[in-house]
């Protein structure tokens, strides 16, 4: 099996291309590295059945595979705004040519949607019906109105032409790899505990969110592209629903010396909570995580401790 991901020198991208290829697929890397990270997939460059190819997904681009994984777009709110309307492109444009690869080929594709097409919702549990409350015109709507975008493109896509379409709904995750002050929680609480900086805590620190060790989404999006499933699934941790303040409590009793906290403003747009219903990916994947909050950043901290 030849396996196209894009996004793939990235967090989540990165992970996945480790697990294809010590199953043995071929896999094809698409990536333009602007966020992504050439270390990531380095074991692999001299791999026969690795190829890297240093592409921008906004650009059409014409190759065989048999299945395509489309991760490609920045996912930390640092990032994706510091060019909103290059991540808008990169949602509408690289998605679009993924979908004419798809639908010429006639093969799956798994799109990477996101947790933000909820924003700040007024249900403590958002499910794959609830439509979502999000501000189209804030600093964050470049990537989840976006987001929203290439969900309709890709249904479009199957309503039109009978494409193949997967769309996983990924929530908060974390693990190794995750790029240094990204503006993700646990990076940023774990990059600032280990150099002995204090942890910045965003508004009041009441705000929930669940996290998802990265084993375990990888795991259900390869369960997802197996399936007919056309519609989006929830892939997240529900279990694991902490405030931010306990987040940080957790992370300081890991340390043996003592870290200090700083509030700062909550940045606009950020929802106050956050948690995904799994049930439909417990019924059509028979998938749920399996790693705790504790055993994923402890795995994490090793993680980040070794690169430093």
């Amino acid at each position: 099996m030849k396996n196209l991901v894009t996004g793939g020198a990235g967090f989540i991208g990165s992970h996945l291309i480790d697990s294809l290829m010590n199953e043995g697929e071929h896999v094809i890397c698409i990536d333009d590295l602007s966020t992504g990270n050439s270390k990531n997939i380095e074991k692999w460059l001299n791999n026969p059945k690795f190829t890297f190819i240093l592409h921008d997904v906004t650009k059409p681009i014409e190759l065989q595979t048999d299945r395509i994984w489309h991760l490609a777009c920045p996912a930390s709110s640092i990032h994706y705004q510091k060019n909103p309307i290059k991540t808008s492109e990169t949602n509408f444009l690289g998605t679009l040519n993924m979908l004419k690869i798809a639908r010429t080929l006639d093969i799956e594709i798994l799109f990477t949607s996101t947790s933000e097409i909820y924003g700040d919702s007024n249900c403590d549990v958002q499910e794959e019906s609830f439509k979502g409350y999000i501000n189209p015109n804030g600093l964050r709507s470049c990537y989840g109105e976006g987001k929203r975008m290439a969900e309709s493109l890709c249904l479009d896509f199957m309503r039109t032409y009978g494409t193949k379409i997967r769309i996983a709904r990924i929530f908060n995750t974390y693990g190794p790899r995750m790029k240094k002050e990204d503006g993700r929680v646990i990076s940023n609480l774990l990059q600032q505990a280990i150099s002995k900086k204090s942890l910045t805590i965003y508004g009041t620190g009441k705000q929930k969110r669940c996290f998802c060790y990265i084993d375990d989404i990888i795991l259900g999006m390869k369960k997802l592209i197996k399936t007919n499933y056309s519609g989006p699934v929830n892939l997240g941790n529900p279990q694991e629903n902490f405030s931010i303040i306990e987040i940080v409590d957790l992370i300081r009793s890991k340390f043996n010396y003592k870290i200090n906290v700083v509030y700062l403003p909550l940045p606009a747009d950020d929802p106050i909570k956050r948690k995904p219903s799994v049930k439909l990916a417990e019924s059509i994947l028979q998938w749920k995580p399996l790693v705790d909050l504790n055993e994923g950043l402890d795995k994490t901290i090793h993680y980040i401790k070794g690169t430093l």
